[in-house]
């Protein structure tokens, strides 16, 4: 039986239309998840500077940072329950292609991105299919857990990093997958360094406690080579999404250094592959996630390890949902912002 809910629908032009729109009963393998909070981030942003037109449309619920309840189980699903508290990993894959046969699903060659792709999260009810579910403890805050997803993302870059405890580690750009990156980086034992321009993201990240460099100020490279004893950094995530970051990533490179490639680059940057030749530097690409860094995810963010109420700079209400992407191009104070789709505590 169709119901009507809210929903937050892209329409070009840099707008949302707060709508409300019939969503049907989960089909068979899908299960309608009632969404709590879904947070904003910077494809999110991409969307609405309209950068992917091309791709969602002007007709799109988009969002994918989320937490959630089940509400229904389609035909055929089990090991699900309404009530249980869930949130998406929001890849469809084909099953079919090179990359899922190799065992590489979550960079299928025809992935489905859930929320740019389909319809995403910012709306009260989302439909998705069953394999993207991953279950939560039931004591964890829902507003917490819509960071799951980023995240994820932090994970599953440092899993790509093959950083040891005891390493340097230098993460350029403290947006919040940055910051995210950094948390992960030293959970796992690293020791990290942070380069961040905007003053307010600086001052956020040293109240979590990170050494943190300001590259408009200071000398980046002579800062990563002092701290390091003039070796450089053993591993350095890239979360800038620009040229002088990665200028930076092989400046502060150690000999044999793994150099992770986060950031989605508007334009092709031009990297200084003497430096790679130079110094043997490894190139690693990190696009998104596999659901053990979910699990990790989870873990990390039930555990604590995560300073949620620091990262979760903002909360709006689904209704405000357009003047909360405005703020975000106007307010350098913002870190983590949340949409509250639904009832959640």
């Amino acid at each position: 039986m169709n119901k009507e809910v809210t929903a937050a629908i892209y329409r070009g032009n840099r707008s949302f239309a707060v709508e409300t729109r019939c969503t049907r009963d989960p089909g068979p393998g899908e299960v309608s998840v009632r969404i709590a909070y879904c947070g904003i981030c910077g494809t999110d942003m991409h969307v609405f500077h309209g950068n992917m037109d091309a791709r969602v449309g002007h007709n799109r619920v988009i969002g994918h940072e989320m937490s959630g309840t089940v509400a229904a189980v389609g035909e055929g699903v089990s090991g699900v329950s309404t009530g249980q508290k869930v949130v998406v990993r929001p890849l469809d894959h084909c099953d079919d292609c090179p990359a899922c046969k190799a065992g590489h699903r979550h960079i299928c060659h025809n992935l489905k991105f859930l929320g740019l792709d389909t319809d995403g999260a910012m709306q009260e009810i989302w439909n998705v299919p069953a394999h993207t579910l991953h279950a939560l403890p039931g004591d964890l805050r829902m507003d917490h857990a819509a960071l799951i997803e980023p995240v994820a993302v932090a994970c599953h870059d440092v899993r790509r990093s093959a950083l040891e405890p005891g390493e340097d580690a230098l993460v350029i750009g403290g947006g919040p997958i940055g910051i995210l990156c950094a948390m992960v980086a030293r959970e796992r034992g690293g020791r990290v360094v942070l380069s961040e321009v905007n003053p307010n993201r600086v001052e956020i990240a040293r109240k979590l406690g990170f050494d943190v460099v300001n590259p408009a100020e200071e000398d980046l490279s002579a800062r990563v080579s002092d701290r390091t004893g003039n070796k450089g950094a053993d591993v350095v995530f890239e979360v800038s999404g620009t040229q002088a970051g990665v200028d930076a990533m092989t400046a502060c490179a150690a000999t044999r250094a793994r150099i992770v490639m986060v950031a989605i680059h508007a334009r092709k940057p031009q990297i200084d592959l003497f430096q790679f030749f130079w110094r043997e530097l490894e190139l690693l690409g990190a696009r998104v996630y596999e659901p053990e860094d979910y699990d990790q995810a989870i873990a990390i963010i039930s555990g604590g390890e995560v300073d949620a109420d620091t990262i979760i700079t903002d909360v709006s209400p689904l209704s405000g949902i357009q003047a909360a992407f405005e703020s975000l191009e106007s307010n350098s104070t913002a870190l983590k912002s949340l949409i509250k789709v639904g009832d959640g505590a």
